[in-house]
């Protein structure tokens, strides 16, 4: 059995296959290359196949090829030799010297730049190297681990990754699943990650049930354990003590969780609703209530491209309906106001009749109101756009 499993959390089917696979090639010095998405863990699994492993009392070096810049990148894992380049101003030992004896961990390999693959794959095949700015070679003994969220096939296929390296990294592949595909391990990891961040803070927030584990459980974790373990950590500082509540959830959250259940479920559940808190000082109830109408209907034309009759059937009501809010906020002209418009601009600058007199007025009346409107609408972000619409 593995010495070392506690960083690897979950009981799941993926989980117990990888745990077996590192059991197995701990125990050889065969290159890996781990895949799999950004924030599943591959370092983790790295440092249990060198933790596992007759290396572990070596050190476990650490290269993460796609923060390091292409200019440098030779220098930092094979070392450079005093005025070898512009910085140079000492002799300094690489990263695959630093690992002799242990393992080196190449994560990202995906990112190195091509004229650097080359030198790699002589070094996998020699295990000898020349550091930059020098002719002498110089031999390690070091057990390779690689790690790459990119498919390296693809890769190949574009000319962006040697074929020959991938086949010498490619020894013992292990890929690892991501949190979407083995969401049974989720209630494990959060207990994991809330013990944890309990006792690095002194904190005493309680392990999420009912709703609020459905409603963790229902997301699909596009950032993967790093997403999870990073919520975690922020509702552990966040809540101090007790029990987490829907309100604490990000709002991405939340609602893929209410996109999940039937529709007016609960029609005074929170998730339903926007979350709001009624200032001490109180609140414009009419215009709030206006605000979110407009940012509705306006989510509903930008959506639609500005379709009435597919942006009605959105918001679940007659197409006449939404016509008359719309020009209730001037986003939308009748033909004869138009009409009157065309004539206003056709006047000569300074001209003035009564008809003028009595037709800017309306205008001024129309601005203001639909000021109005557009004001109660930027509460919430309100483009107030217009919207000329000849068949209203």
């Amino acid at each position: 059995m593995l010495a070392n499993r506690s960083a690897l959390v979950g009981e799941s089917v993926a989980i117990e296959d990888i745990l077996r696979t590192i059991e197995k090639v701990s125990q050889t010095d065969s290159t890996v290359l781990i895949s799999g998405e950004s924030g599943v863990g591959k370092e983790l699994i790295a440092r249990a196949i060198h933790e596992n492993s007759n290396r572990s009392n070596k050190a476990l070096v650490i290269v993460n090829c796609a923060a390091i810049p292409a200019d440098l990148i030779e220098a930092e894992l094979f070392g450079h030799t005093k005025g070898a380049f512009t910085g140079a101003t000492q002799n300094r030992l690489g990263r695959f010297e630093a690992a002799h004896g242990g393992t080196l961990f190449l994560d990202e390999v995906g990112e190195l730049p091509l004229q650097l693959q080359s030198k790699l794959l002589r070094v996998l095949q020699t295990r000898q190297f020349e550091a930059v700015g020098s002719n002498k070679t110089i031999e390690v003994d070091v057990r390779i681990i690689a790690a790459t969220n990119r498919d390296l096939e693809t890769a190949i296929q574009t000319r962006e990754f040697r074929e020959d390296l991938y086949y010498r990294l490619n020894v013992i592949p292990l890929k690892v699943p991501a949190l979407r595909e083995r969401k049974s391990d989720i209630p494990q990891l959060i207990s994991h990650f809330i013990t944890q961040f309990n006792q690095a803070t002194g904190h005493s927030v309680e392990m999420p049930s009912g709703q609020i584990l459905e409603a963790l459980m229902a997301y699909d974790w596009p950032g993967n354990i790093r997403e999870l373990e990073n919520l975690i950590e922020r509702l552990v500082i966040l809540k101090g003590q007790g029990t987490v509540d829907l309100g604490d959830l990000p709002h991405r959250i939340f609602q893929k969780f209410a996109e999940g259940r039937p529709s007016g479920t609960g029609a005074l559940s929170e998730w339903e609703f926007p979350r709001m808190v009624l200032p001490n000082s109180g609140l414009d109830l009419k215009a709030i209530v206006d605000a979110f109408e407009n940012h509705l209907v306006d989510q509903a034309l930008a959506r639609t491209n500005n379709n009435k009759n597919r942006a009605s059937e959105l918001l679940q009501m007659n197409r006449t309906t939404l016509v008359e809010k719309l020009r209730k906020r001037g986003m939308i002209q009748t033909v004869g106001s138009r009409n009157r418009m065309k004539a206003e601009n056709n006047h000569p600058t300074g001209a003035s009749t009564g008809s003028d007199s009595n037709s800017n007025s309306n205008t001024n009346s129309n601005s203001n109101s639909n000021g109005n409107a557009n004001n109660n609408g930027s509460l919430l972000g309100n483009r107030g756009g217009f919207i000329p619409d000849v068949n209203a």
